[in-house]
């Protein structure tokens, strides 16, 4: 398979739906990467999946690019995506470009796939998006809930400000950004979003008429049992298969089962 690059996302509006999950790991990159998945996201949920941090805004940059890293060695074909965490881009537009040029340059140098970085703001951001842009470093916006300003926002709400969404999604696109989040708007404005824009938006609790979804890894897979939110599906029990799977292994060691001539040399 080819490559997948931003003119291939770019190329998807309004022909293919486009898929996003997210990866903190080389084998769970590796795993995604080996199926039709366009885009890897390694998503500032690793702090609270991961990390078992309370939140999001508790990772470091240097965090991120831990995983970054192991999650592209782990990819051939995917695009991969990086959040830039809390801190790492709201002090100063000077820092902000400072730190997404090192945070590129650290990620190009285990690279076999194309690359980007994803910011959550609109209009506010629109001067250090176009800047990024220009300098050549692809970018993805987020809009609706944006999980870093969770205290400011007093929750995880979902968003109905459709003039403001529409304001922010268009400054984003005008500033270069290639796609768009959508998290946690309501499913007619996210809509009218998506068909205003010549950029794909990406959905997550954003409805059915968004370009594509993205979902947690560990959500997918019931792996993540703190809680579950309303726009999550689960493909598969993982917890509970993990589970069965370690218990029978205690129960074989201990009884004897374990190893058998065969696992001898």
């Amino acid at each position: 398979m080819s490559k997948v690059t931003v003119e291939t996302i770019k190329n998807k509006k309004n022909k293919e739906k486009i898929t996003m999950l997210t990866a903190y790991d080389y084998i769970s990159a590796k795993i995604i990467d080996e199926t039709d998945v366009d885009i890897i996201l390694v998503g500032d949920s690793l702090a609270m999946v991961a990390l078992g941090y309370k939140n999001t805004n508790a990772v470091t940059l240097e965090e991120m690019l831990h995983h970054a890293k192991a999650v592209l060695r782990g990819t051939k074909r995917a695009f991969v995506v990086l959040d830039m965490p809390f801190g790492s881009y709201q002090v100063s537009k000077e820092e902000a470009i400072k730190n997404c040029i090192y945070a590129f340059k650290e990620l190009s140098k285990e690279a076999q796939v194309h690359i980007g970085l994803k910011l959550e703001g609109g209009k506010e951001i629109f001067s250090l998006v176009k800047e990024l842009t220009n300098i050549g470093i692809p970018i993805m916006g987020h809009i609706g809930l944006q999980p870093q300003k969770f205290y400011a926002l007093g929750g995880y709400k979902t968003f109905e400000d459709k003039t403001s969404l529409l304001e922010d999604a268009l400054a984003l696109e005008e500033a270069g950004a290639f796609a768009i989040v959508l998290e946690k708007v309501k499913e007619d404005i996210a809509k009218e979003i998506t068909q205003k824009l010549k950029i794909p938006t990406i959905g997550i609790g954003a409805g059915r008429f968004v370009d594509g979804q993205v979902l947690v890894f560990h959500d997918i897979l019931g792996l993540f049992s703190e809680f579950k939110p309303k726009f999550v599906k689960r493909y598969f029990e993982g917890a509970e298969s993990f589970k069965k799977a370690i218990k029978q292994f205690t129960l074989e060691v201990k009884s004897g089962q374990f190893p058998e001539k065969d696992h001898t040399f």
